[in-house]
Formats: structure tokens, C-alpha cells, sequence
């Protein structure tokens, strides 16, 4: 219950007091020797009002003890002390919860209410101080000492700034809609300053301190100053109040439809449990599981005060809500605890792939690394290699063995750099770039993401891609890492990143130059056998719903798949080859017809077709005609030249389709044989009257490169001289003028490609004699290497006798 709070005159005229100010006579109650008569007063504590001299003002109480004390004063007709508590929350004020200066005032009438309370009807005469505490129950009783006024010493200045005070005080009532027009009347009609001032300071808009503060003051100057200065305070946030309204309802005039209408949809999201209310609280309850630093905390409540802003039918307004969607499904600070048992990340490597020894080392080396230093940058590898031989998949098995989630984005094809920074969000149909995406997809800010096929990416109308990804796979870089759409940088130093190519040629080499390149060459045959019986049989019965007794291929049949079937560096063929096998099992199970699960190569050949020729004596048993080794995006491959001699003037034609440098290396061979001929036992005549073709079979295919100048040239020897080159033979190595020869790349790729073809013996030039020491020997299944420096040594080894 709410007790002694001063009443409006408004709810005095509701409540009758006209008719009380009718009966009572202020005049009845002036100040007597009553008073200075009386030693001992009782003392009032009110809430939220503060009493001054000569103000009339209505007091509900409803104590027990504040009732006995203004029934008993109104009897005894005693003046009575009206205080101002300190805290008016504070239900039984102590002592000390009083102010000491109040004023003196006499009741003049008591109505009572139907509630049980009573209302008292003061009127205030004198400031007073309390001297002594007398008594305390029922209620207080004190001696007090009464406080005069300091009169003004310029009474013209006094009464100039009471005229302004009362005008101010009349523009306040205008003003304010809260104050009631009889104050109007009041104020117009007090005579005497002392007493306008006083009803103002009582009726003011002051805080109660404020008011206490001016009952305080004993100089009636410095109390109008005061008084002044917090009307004019007043004043001018009535008339700040006054323009934004009358700013608004000329807003509104155009708005309230609209507002009406979307404080209906409001009222309906809110019946169906949504709503831009519950859009909001989400996002908050969302934000408060993240861990996430004081600069992402301050822009999430920056976007979230700018969500509350608008309007929930505006298009910005579900801009802005998905945007803050993909905020808070970020991971951010979130990360997995990477595992560090090498031992048993090596046997993970191992069971999901066969062979690849020297990736497996290097990523074993980064856990041993990581595990002893603990903060080690994530490094960017680049797997580079021939398709089907397992560099997408390892990039699972790496995730698998650092405990970390994988995640695949394919990047051929790409040729806009917003797929990798992303687009403003103020675009239509903007998100965030894919490696931010893919950050969101995993959950945690420290995966493994496989950038498959980078050699692959375009370059479009829209920006170079592959640019962009030059800060995303800087390890100095990318902590913070800047995408478009979400608008502020990105940690991404704690993400592994991996990616995938065939070749190097299309990279960039600022690209290249962050990453560092790890060379897969093909499998051997031994190596795919392997493969097969561990991973590729067991999977491909899976995928056609056969058990493992279904079928069976032993070693010389999945050699003669290999050998006859296919013709790769990687096993993704063999792979296909096997399903059409399992494919044929089923159909067999399908249609209840008996077969021997045990396959036969006889059996293989009926389910796969002819088998291609293994034998190449009867392509390379005639003159003119050698075999070469060559590097391609998908591996190593064998290629054959050939050369012949017609009649003519000496001239040199060459097709199959050859890239400039290959055309060279057939101009210097030519050269060279003209120089040398009286040593290689060439008659001047025959170059003087024999037109020399030399052709590289597959015309459709472009070929390029140094890499055939030894075979170029022992083919036209060989087509001089008429004389065959030599069974099983193969070679690779770029010539010079002068006939020397030098190394070449691609050696691993070539050599394994030439023990795929049956070729026995393979010349290489003398510097590259450490490539082929770095391939174990079991690769190369016997085969004979021979290094050489000069073409004399090529022709004596290849050519027959």
C-alpha cells in the first residue's frame, strides 16, 4: 500500500475536496501563540514529497502509528514536525533515516477513506530543525528549533526573478499535458513572493532530493536562483519532448497504416510462436554458447541492435538475419583436440593406403612436430600426381589419423574470385565465399580441407581465383583472413589445408611458392595388385551387393587386368575394370546361374573384351621406329616416333601434332647427323638427295617438351642407316647441338610407364642417375638402366649391329 504520496488537485476534485475547500476557512488556521506555546512535536516521516511554509497539501496515511498521530494532533490541536524520508522504500524509518529539516504545519482537516486510511488536509507555517529525538514510540516526538528566512538585500532583484520564475513556471503548464489547468489559476492568483515560491518549489517536477535541498536553504535568493535553474532545465526537456512529438505525429500521418498493419502480422507471428522477437532472442541465446573474443562480441551486438531497427517486412531485414545466421554458426574459437599417437596414425595411413611412403613420412613428421612444439602453423601440402592414384582420399585418412574433421571443396573449373572471398551482403543472393563455408560445414575452426583439383581453376570476367587463394594458403597471412560477406577477418592459421593437382604447369608460381610440393608418382604393378586385393575387390562386392565368397581374382589374373586391360598410372581404371567383373557376378546370382567364383584370365578376357597387344617387337621391328618415354598430366606413358626416307633435296617434314620445342629438338637432331655423318657412317649424298619425315603417332594428341631428342635422332640414324633399333628398348633425354645429352624430369612416372609396356632396357641421361636411386628397386622389376653423356653412346647402345 502506497502511503503518504501528495495528491493532484485533479484527484482531489475526483474525490470530493471541492466540497471541503467550501467548508473549510484557511483564514480559521492562522498561525497562534499556540505554537510557540507547545515544547514538544510530533514528527510526520513522509514518502516522495517534501513540505514548504504556506502550502496546503493533502497527506494519506496509512500506519497504525501515522493514523494515531494525526488523530491525536487534530485533537489536541498540536503542530506537527512533516519530515522527508531519506529512502522511501523504507516501510519503518529509524531515526536516522530522516531528514533533521522539515517544515511545521497544522492539520486542518481529517477525512477519512472506506480503505481504513485517512487523509489529512496541511498546511505548512514554519522551516524547523530537529534539535532531540524526545520520544520514539508510539512515533516521534522532538524538540525542535525553528529556521527564519534570509530576506533579500535587493528586494527589486528578488522580485524580478520571482515575475520570471512565474512566467516559466506558466509556459512549464502549458507545456506539460501532466499538469492539471487549475495550477494555471493558482499560480496567477498568489499575491505574495514568498509564498509563489514556495508553491512552485513544493508542485515542481524536482527529484525529492532536489527539494530538500531548497527546503534547506535558508536565503530566499539563492533559493529562487536554484529554483530558476531547475525550471529552466525542465523547460527545455518539455520543449525537446514537444518538437520530436510533433516530428513524430507528422511521421505517422504516413506511417500508421503501415504500422497498424505490422503490428498485426507482429500480433499473428507472436499467436504462432515467431517473429522478428523471437528471430532476435534466438540469435542471442545462440551467440551466448559461442567462444569468441571482445572484437567479434562488440560487431555480434552491433548487427544485432542493427536487426532490432528494422523492419520485419523491409528486404534488408532478412539481409541482415542471415547474415547474422551464418555468424553465429561459425565456429570461431571452437576447435578439436588433435591426437598425437603417431603409432597409431601411421597404421591408419597404412590400412587405408598401400604404398605412398613418402607422403605418409611427411605427414608423420608434421605430427611429431606438432606434438612436441604444440603451436606449429598448419602447413599448406600439394599433393601433385596422376588422377586415381590417391590424393583426394589421403586427404581423409590424414584428417582420420590427426582426429580432425575433413572437409572436400572442389575447385575445378572455379572462375570467379567471390567464390573464395565471397560477396557483400548487400547483394542479392550473397553468402560467404566456400572456405568459410566449409569452415561452417565442419563445426570447428582447425579441419582438414582438401582443395581438390587447384591445377584446374579458371580465370573469369569476375576476378582471378587462384590470386585469392594466395592469402588463404599463406600460413603468415590467413589468421586473418578478410572474407566479403561476413565482413570481418578470420583465423584460418590453425586449418590444414591440402591440395590436389595432376600438373604444376597451370599453377601459379607465387601459388606453388606457398605450399610445399609433394611428387606422387604411379603404382608399380605389384603395388596394384595389391591395392586391388586389400581394398578395391572388397569394395566394389560391397557396392553390388555381393558377399565376399562371390567371386575371386588371384595375382595372375588381376596382373593380366593390369597388363591387358589398362594402361594407367593410378588405379581408378582397374577399379572400373573390377566392377564390370562384380557387375557380371551379379547378374549371374540375379538370374540363378551357376559360374566358377574363381575367375579365370580366360573368363576375364569373355567379360572385358579383347585384351590389348603386350608384345611391341612387331611396332618397333623395323628401321626408323623407337620407343620414348614421355611425362603426361595423368602419369607416365610410352610414345613411338618414327621417321622414313623419300626422295627429294634433304628437307624436314614433321606432323603429329608437336609443340614448338619438339620441333626443335627433330631440327637440332637433323643438324647434328649433317655434321657428324662421316662418323656415323652416313653418306653425304643420301642427306643431300633424301627427303626425312618424322611423325609421332596420335596426331590428336599435342606434345611438347625436350624430353624426345635422343629418340628423334636415333630414329633418323636409324632410318639412314637402314638398320632396326633394338627389341624392348626405351629412352628419354634432351639433346644440344653438339650432341650432348641432358636430363630430363618425370622419371619415376617414366620408368614405371616403361615396365608397364614390357620394355627391358632404358637409356637416361648420367644426371639423372640420382632419380632413378631415389625408386626402390622393387619398381623396376629388372629393369636395365644405361646412363650416357653423348649421342655416340645412344646410337651404340640402340642401334642393331
Amino acid at each position: 500500500m502506497t502511503e503518504f504520496e501528495d495528491m493532484s488537485l485533479e484527484e482531489m476534485i475526483s474525490d470530493g475536496f471541492d466540497i471541503v475547500a467550501e467548508e473549510i476557512n484557511l483564514s480559521d488556521f492562522a498561525e497562534t501563540d499556540k505554537n510557540s506555546e507547545q515544547k514538544i512535536f510530533p514528527i510526520l516521516p513522509v514518502r516522495n514529497m517534501v513540505m514548504f511554509p504556506n502550502v496546503v497539501i493533502p497527506i494519506t496515511a496509512g500506519r497504525k502509528t501515522s493514523i494515531q498521530l494525526l488523530e491525536e494532533a487534530q485533537k489536541n490541536g498540536d503542530f506537527i514536525g512533516i519530515v522527508s524520508q531519506k529512502n522511501s522504500d523504507m516501510e519503518q524509518p529509524s531515526e536516522k533515516d530522516i531528514y533533521s529539516t522539515g517544515t511545521l504545519a497544522k492539520i486542518i482537516k481529517i477525512i477519512k477513506l472506506p480503505e481504513g486510511n485517512i487523509t489529512a488536509i496541511t498546511k505548512g507555517f514554519h522551516r524547523f530543525k530537529i534539535k532531540k529525538i524526545i520520544e520514539k514510540q508510539p512515533y516521534f516526538k522532538a524538540e525542535i528549533s525553528k529556521l527564519k528566512d534570509t530576506r533579500p538585500k535587493n528586494k527589486d532583484e528578488y522580485e524580478a526573478l520571482l515575475e520570471n520564475i512565474k512566467d516559466l513556471a506558466l509556459k512549464i503548464i502549458e507545456l506539460d499535458p501532466n499538469i492539471p489547468n487549475a495550477a494555471n489559476f493558482a499560480i496567477k492568483n498568489i499575491n505574495n513572493n514568498d509564498d509563489l515560491l514556495n508553491f512552485i518549489c513544493t508542485n515542481a517536477n524536482f527529484s525529492s532530493i532536489a527539494k530538500q535541498k531548497l527546503l534547506e536553504e535558508k536565503n530566499l535568493m539563492t533559493r529562487a536562483n536554484q529554483c530558476y535553474e531547475m525550471m529552466h532545465e525542465d523547460y527545455r526537456k518539455l520543449e525537446l519532448r514537444n518538437q520530436i512529438h510533433q516530428k513524430t505525429s507528422k511521421d505517422l500521418d504516413k506511417q500508421q497504416r503501415e504500422y497498424f498493419l505490422n503490428q498485426q502480422i507482429r500480433t499473428i507471428q507472436e499467436e504462432l510462436g515467431g517473429g522478428p522477437e523471437s528471430d532476435v532472442e534466438d540469435l542471442i541465446a545462440k551467440a551466448k554458447t559461442k567462444k569468441w573474443n571482445k572484437e567479434v562480441e562488440e560487431h555480434f551486438q552491433k548487427e544485432i541492435s542493427r536487426l532490432q531497427r528494422q523492419n520485419p517486412n523491409s528486404p534488408d531485414y532478412n539481409v541482415q538475419r542471415n547474415y547474422l545466421d551464418f555468424f553465429t554458426d561459425l565456429p570461431w574459437e571452437t576447435y578439436t583436440k588433435d591426437i598425437f599417437d603417431i603409432a597409431k596414425a601411421e597404421k591408419v595411413l597404412d590400412k587405408a593406403h598401400f604404398g605412398l611412403e613418402d607422403i605418409k613420412k611427411r605427414i608423420l613428421e608434421h605430427m611429431a612436430v606438432l606434438k612436441l612444439k604444440n603451436n606449429m602453423k598448419s602447413p599448406i601440402l600439394l599433393l601433385v600426381g596422376p588422377p586415381g592414384v590417391g590424393k583426394t582420399s589421403l586427404g581423409k585418412s590424414i584428417a582420420d589419423a590427426l582426429g580432425r574433421k575433413y572437409v572436400r571443396l572442389s575447385l575445378g573449373g572455379l572462375h570467379d574470385e567471390s567464390e573464395i572471398r565471397g560477396h557483400r551482403k548487400t547483394y542479392i543472393g550473397a553468402m560467404a565465399g566456400r572456405i568459410l563455408q566449409s569452415i561452417k560445414k565442419s563445426g570447428t575452426s582447425n579441419p582438414v580441407i582438401v582443395l581438390d583439383e587447384i591445377d584446374k581453376i579458371g580465370q573469369g570476367l569476375h576476378g582471378d581465383p587462384s590470386s585469392a587463394l594466395l592469402e588463404v594458403l599463406d600460413p603468415e597471412q590467413n589468421k586473418s583472413f578478410y572474407d566479403n560477406f561476413l565482413e570481418m577477418s578470420y583465423d584460418l592459421s590453425k586449418v590444414m589445408f591440402i591440395a590436389t593437382a595432376n600438373s604444376l604447369s597451370t599453377i601459379q608460381t607465387p601459388l606453388l611458392d606457398r605450399t610445399e610440393i609433394i611428387q606422387i608418382a604411379g603404382y608399380t604393378l605389384e603395388e596394384k595388385i595389391e591395392i586391388a586385393k586389400r581394398h578395391l575387390i572388397r569394395k566394389q562386392q560391397d557396392e553390388n551387393g555381393l558377399d565376399a565368397k562371390s567371386f575371386k581374382l588371384g595375382n595372375p589374373e588381376l596382373k593380366h587386368i593390369i597388363e591387358a586391360h589398362t594402361s594407367e598410372s593410378g588405379v581408378r581404371t582397374l577399379e572400373k575394370r573390377i566392377a564390370a567383373i562384380a557387375r557380371w557376378v551379379a547378374l549371374q546370382t540375379a538370374l540363378v546361374k551357376e559360374y566358377d567364383p574363381k575367375i579365370s584370365i580366360e573368363k576375364v578376357d569373355e567379360i572385358l573384351g579383347v585384351p590389348r597387344p603386350k608384345s611391341l617387337s612387331e611396332i618397333t621391328g623395323v628401321p626408323g621406329v623407337v620407343t620414348g618415354l614421355a611425362w603426361t598430366s595423368v602419369g607416365g606413358d610410352i610414345l613411338y616416333i618414327e621417321s622414313i626416307l623419300s626422295n627429294g633435296k634433304g628437307a624436314l617434314t614433321m606432323t603429329g601434332n608437336l609443340g614448338t620445342v619438339m620441333k626443335e629438338s627433330a631440327t637440332i637432331a637433323l643438324e647434328y647427323i649433317k655434321a657428324r655423318h662421316d662418323e656415323l657412317g652416313i653418306p653425304q649424298e643420301d642427306l643431300d638427295k633424301k627427303n626425312i619425315h618424322v611423325h609421332v603417332p596420335e596426331g590428336a594428341t599435342p606434345k611438347d617438351g625436350p624430353s624426345a631428342g635422343i629418340a628423334m635422332l636415333t630414329s633418323m640414324v636409324s632410318s639412314f642407316k637402314n638398320k632396326k633399333v633394338k627389341p624392348h628398348l626405351a629412352m628419354t633425354g634432351e639433346i644440344t647441338l653438339r650432341g650432348k645429352v641432358l636430363p630430363v624430369g618425370g622419371i619415376k612416372e617414366k620408368l614405371l610407364a616403361a615396365t608397364r609396356a614390357g620394355i627391358k632396357d632404358v637409356i637416361l641421361c648420367e644426371a639423372n642417375r640420382k632419380d632413378v636411386e631415389e625408386i626402390k628397386k622393387d619398381y623396376l622389376n629388372d629393369l636395365r638402366v644405361h646412363y650416357v653423356n653423348r649421342m655416340e653412346e645412344v646410337i651404340d647402345i640402340a642401334i642393331e649391329a
